[in-house]
């Protein structure tokens, strides 16, 4: 076998080099080549007519999933985006405008080929009504307080014991309170007409009874074999004390009557 010199070697390494270089410059136009077909694709999407989001169309802004946010109010946080194509429209940016929507527990917008936007909105469940000073307010389960939309009606309970003043978290504690009420009581719930959870280790509700209006102290748990208990003996309490209009449930062996 022939013996490999330096030059041999010198020559092999410089070929080595050259392909690498070659290679290297191939991925470089390759990378450049591809930027402008991106840019060319980027500036096409963004001002070709048919991707404009037209006011003339119909549809062109679809909205799905409202009953009693403000129609209105989620039409214009795209207002500026009419005219321009729905490539250009941040969909973060609009979600999170929507989120601050009275009503709008959540939100996705979707860009439509090729030239619609498509708003699918989730809206928070109220589960009581609040009294404030200000007004008449509706409470969802994570404590979150809504404007009674016009002309809508609900059948809900009051929950009281909320102080306007109060954080998020505090008004989610106490509608904690309300539900555990709702879910152990079961049915018998519909005839509950105020929770009050201004201590959430001594739960009081207004129901309908018998024709009547009583206060039961219910204190922190077993809410529905008290209530059933209640209910059992409050045809015989109301003989030993007719005026007696609240109940404390708070003792599981004996319920006393307060005047």
């Amino acid at each position: 076998m022939p013996k490999e010199t330096k030059e041999t070697k010198k020559t092999t390494a410089g070929g080595i080099r050259w392909r690498l270089w070659l290679g290297v410059a191939a991925f470089a136009v390759a990378g450049v080549t591809s930027a402008i077909a991106g840019l060319k694709v980027r500036e096409f999407a963004l001002t070709d007519p048919q991707f404009t989001l037209s006011r003339d169309r119909k549809g062109a802004l679809e909205i799905q999933g409202l009953q009693y946010a403000s129609g209105a109010r989620v039409a214009r946080v795209f207002a500026g985006d009419f005219e321009h194509s729905i490539f250009s429209v941040p969909l973060d940016e609009r979600r999170r405008r929507l989120l601050a929507v009275d009503w709008v527990e959540d939100a996705a917008v979707s860009r439509i080929w090729p030239d619609r936007l498509i708003v699918r909105v989730r809206e928070r469940k109220p589960v009581a009504f609040v009294f404030f000073r200000s007004g008449v307010l509706l409470i969802d389960p994570r404590g979150v307080l809504l404007s009674p939309p016009p002309q809508a009606q609900f059948t809900f309970p009051v929950l009281s014991g909320v102080r306007e003043n109060e954080n998020e978290s505090q008004r989610r504690e106490r509608v904690r309170c309300l539900l555990r009420v709702q879910e152990e009581l079961g049915s018998p719930f519909q005839d509950v007409s105020e929770v009050n959870a201004a201590d959430p280790d001594n739960i009081r509700i207004v129901a309908q009874v018998n024709h009547g209006t009583v206060e039961l102290i219910l204190g922190d748990r077993n809410f529905a074999a008290r209530y059933r208990n209640f209910l059992k003996h409050f045809p015989e309490m109301l003989k030993s004390s007719p005026g007696a209009r609240t109940f404390d449930l708070r003792l599981d062996d004996r319920i006393m009557a307060e005047d």
